[in-house]
């Protein structure tokens, strides 16, 4: 019996050591509704957690935990960087989304995210839409990224993309000694919301394009797209868009596709793209720069949505989101330059600003202490 009181105990405080970076893990059951989700708060020391809502049928509750925990961290880098007034958090659905969605689901899910009392506000992510969250903030005003109409900013893929380019420009001038678009060859992985956005912008600027997509409709409107334009596009096989000689890889699609098996295929100079997560691990960003290939941080490029939804608490405006997401552009340029003198990684130089960032505001930040007031929802209207 003793034998299997302290196993129980060891297994317990495995779950606190996966934990150990952060403030509150939350696990939510409502078995009327069968929701089943983990809320992880990463860090608030610039403000309240703030994350997207993902939902997926993991194979496990510790694959489920294993990826709110990534995501929550890489959030309090993303606001670092974004320079927004918000920490790092994630929440993750366990669950079907083409088959185990339900208003009375997300409700529930709002009910919990309310109890949390302006720690962490969420919203879409992977496997949820904006109207998912239209039925959770019957229950709580901490959901952010809503359509306009429900007092949100809209598509934040408008956004995103925008950063994408102005990522891509700010290579280009590191690369090259001009932010150029057009005259250059981009392989292009994903033209989903935001792929799709981008590889326009590029084809405007007279850009060549390579692109590939899981979906043929996709390929279909690039191709029109293309012919409107003075740029070019030919579409690849999907295996074979990391070996294209082009200028600028641009993954938009999978994240940890940057690993052993791409790098030897890259015939590129650079990596700048919107998937999130896109090294597979630390060791092959060490890789790229072995190779003399750029990389633009992920985290940083692709915070163009994340900056629309963190300016809704003061109120929609658009021209303010774009301005703002135009200092991608000025960061990644800051992220290369102190690679290039401190022989760092980019990543490790893009943390390494986070967390400075992080720890210069942890005594002045106020945002999380004297919360704005909860904007406008239609839970007040009941």
């Amino acid at each position: 019996m003793k034998v299997a009181e302290e196993t129980s105990m060891t297994k317990e405080f495995e779950l606190f050591d996966k934990m150990s970076e952060h403030e509150q893990v939350v696990f939510c059951n409502d078995p009327s509704t069968g929701l089943r989700a983990i809320i992880a708060i990463h860090n608030t020391t610039l403000g309240p957690a703030l994350g997207g809502c993902r939902m997926q049928p993991y194979n496990s509750m510790d694959e489920a935990l294993e990826d709110v925990l990534r995501l929550s961290k890489g959030m309090t880098y993303k606001c670092a960087a974004a320079d927004v007034d918000f920490g790092g958090g994630k929440a993750v659905i366990i669950g079907d989304p083409k088959t185990d969605k339900s208003p009375e689901l997300f409700r529930a899910f709002g009910q919990f995210v309310n109890s949390l009392g302006g720690r962490f506000y969420t919203g879409t992510d992977m496997g949820t839409s904006m109207d998912d969250f239209i039925h959770a903030m019957k229950e709580t005003n901490f959901i952010n990224g809503l359509p306009e109409a429900y007092g949100g900013g809209g598509d934040s893929s408008i956004p995103t993309a925008a950063g994408v380019l102005y990522g891509i420009k700010a290579t280009n001038r590191m690369l090259f000694g001009n932010d150029e678009l057009g005259g250059h060859k981009y392989a292009i992985q994903g033209l989903g919301k935001v792929g799709f956005k981008v590889a326009c912008g590029l084809l405007e600027a007279g850009a060549h394009i390579y692109v590939t997509d899981i979906n043929p409709d996709n390929l279909l409107a690039i191709e029109e797209k293309a012919a409107t334009t003075t740029g070019s596009v030919m579409v690849i096989a999907k295996e074979d868009i990391y070996s294209q000689e082009a200028d600028i890889f641009v993954p938009c699609a999978f994240g940890g596709i940057i690993n052993e098996n791409t790098i030897a295929q890259f015939k590129v100079k650079a990596i700048v793209g919107a998937a999130n997560n896109q090294l597979l691990n630390d060791t092959h960003g060490k890789m790229l720069q072995e190779k003399g290939i750029l990389y633009a941080p992920d985290y940083i490029v692709n915070s163009g949505g994340l900056i629309q939804v963190a300016d809704e608490l003061y109120g929609i405006n658009h021209e303010r989101v774009l301005a703002k997401t135009k200092h991608i552009y000025d960061s990644i340029l800051e992220v290369y330059q102190e690679a290039k003198s401190s022989g760092r990684t980019t990543e490790e130089s893009a943390n390494q600003m986070c967390e400075k960032r992080i720890a210069d505001r942890s005594k002045r930040n106020s945002f999380y202490t004297a919360p704005a007031k909860p904007k406008w929802s239609i839970r007040n209207l009941s």
